[in-house]
């Protein structure tokens, strides 16, 4: 909001300063000062109200350490997250930016589920919360969204041929003509640690004709359904001991900020040899507020815990790193930038398939972790929950570095 309004007093009125709020680093900076200041000044005021209303963390006996000690924990913690991220986001970014929509609806919508499993657990006393399928049913329904924009929408292109720029401004607040002009709808994404490493989607079924190209789509959208599902997924089993899912995401969020301001920068783009793509850059603004609020949460969520995000938390955060790495592009470096979703849903698979299998073959079941997801198993082997927090972040900052490497790694 506050962009319109300055952007109309420096045309009508040439108000003196109006015209720093065009630069997407100078809006960026704000949303992530004021996302820290509201997820840590008010974060606290949220928490006194979750206590009073008693929405407490209702905690199962897996034979933890200090596990029971943390029954009645305020949950639903992702509010602060959600509102941390969202105020910022309407005060400083264009709001008619296509993907700032869509992190917006991605945000609102997967709160929505994440909240109603929470509210299910609470308040109805009933510890499985949202049935499962109804999950995945919410997590299908968005992607399903996501999918369609993604491919149908007019304003999602990419760039199709090399452009050279002229003024800088044109640079920072991707306003110049010369950008769309040579940008066209398409499914291509990158293939990390490739030369020429685009991948057209197209291609999966064009190999039966140039005609069935019109139907990329039956095949694009399915694709998109996996990624939210898989990460949102991911984001909520890793979200098990005190700050473990906040600060692995607010890492794996920085480097797709990262991403998205080159891809959305014309200079930055052509010189690193990346795919360009127009308007993009807004979306950093967004992801500014979402890194803050992140971090801001680590703020009360760090050992020992005074809130957990619940379901309302990491569905939503999942759910948008998801959307932010198909948006940039990027999506097949997830298993590597999302490398500690990734290993804590791999470690719940391996181990139920595993045991299901040797109860099938030998009559009883066998495990390959001493309790998944991952972090457990570390818990279980007498790990302090908050070194082995410290040491997957650690981990995920090599991978975050190791994402960040693939710009020139090919």
């Amino acid at each position: 909001m506050l962009y319109y309004l300055f952007d109309f007093l420096e045309k009508n009125y040439q108000f003196p300063g109006a015209s720093v709020f065009q630069f997407i680093t100078f809006r960026a900076a704000l949303a992530i000062l004021l996302s820290l200041l509201f997820s840590t000044i008010f974060g606290k005021r949220i928490i006194v109200a979750l206590q009073r209303k008693q929405v407490g963390e209702s905690v199962r006996d897996l034979g933890l350490d200090g596990q029971l000690e943390k029954a009645g924990t305020p949950t639903m913690g992702g509010i602060i997250i959600i509102l941390a991220t969202l105020i910022p986001v309407l005060l400083f970014a264009k709001l008619d930016n296509i993907y700032v929509i869509l992190l917006i609806v991605t945000m609102l919508w997967m709160g929505a589920v994440g909240f109603t499993d929470d509210y299910i657990k609470v308040f109805k006393k009933n510890k499985e919360g949202l049935s499962g399928k109804f999950k995945v049913l919410g997590q299908v329904g968005l992607g399903l969204f996501v999918g369609s924009v993604m491919y149908f929408h007019p304003g999602i292109t990419i760039k199709t041929e090399k452009v050279n720029p002229v003024f800088e401004t044109e640079l920072i607040t991707q306003n110049s003509p010369r950008e769309f002009n040579v940008a066209e709808q398409s499914l291509k994404t990158t293939i990390p640690f490739v030369k020429d490493n685009e991948f057209d989607y197209t291609d999966l079924v064009t190999w039966m004709g140039d005609e069935y190209a019109k139907y990329a789509w039956l095949v694009f959208i399915p694709i998109v359904i996996f990624i939210i599902t898989a990460v949102s997924n991911g984001a909520n089993l890793t979200d098990g001991i005190d700050g473990l899912a906040a600060g692995s995401s607010a890492i794996i969020v920085f480097v797709l900020a990262i991403f998205a301001f080159i891809s959305g920068n014309i200079v930055f783009s052509d010189y690193l040899n990346v795919m360009f793509i127009p308007n993009l850059g807004e979306m950093v603004v967004f992801i500014a507020a979402f890194v803050g609020a992140l971090i801001g949460f680590l703020w009360y969520n760090t050992y020992p815990a005074q809130v957990f995000m619940g379901d309302t938390g990491s569905l939503t955060i999942g759910g948008v790193i998801a959307v932010i790495a198909i948006a940039v592009r990027k999506e097949l470096l997830i298993p590597v930038l999302c490398g500690i979703f990734f290993a804590e849903s791999l470690s719940v698979i391996l181990q139920v398939a595993y045991f299901k299998y040797t109860r099938k073959k030998y009559g009883e079941g066998r495990r390959i972790f001493l309790m998944s997801p991952l972090h457990h198993h570390y818990q279980k082997k007498g790990y302090h929950e908050s070194k082995i927090v410290t040491r997957f972040w650690i981990v995920g900052i090599l991978l975050a570095i190791l994402t960040v490497v693939t710009l020139k790694l090919r």
